[in-house]
């Protein structure tokens, strides 16, 4: 049972992550911004190999930043 969930959590990461990535790609912002967007979402790539509840709670935050339009800084 356990590892159903787990498989299921793993899919919904994987498909948020793509759509992810796809919006960061999409976005009139710098490339610095960018970058630091896509420093983020390799962070929860490697997170989601290690622990994927966290991976999935960083997830959601960096979905919600996008969603209210909240960027990093760029460098």
């Amino acid at each position: 049972m356990e590892r159903d969930s787990q498989l299921k959590l793993y899919g919904q990461v994987a498909d948020q992550l793509k759509e992810a990535h796809s919006r960061v790609r999409a976005l009139q912002v710098p490339e610095g911004v960018r970058m630091a967007l896509s420093r983020k979402l390799l962070v929860v790539t490697a997170a989601a190999k290690h622990d994927l509840p966290d991976a999935a709670r960083r997830l959601d935050r960096l979905m919600k930043d996008l969603d209210e339009g909240r960027f990093p800084e760029g460098d």
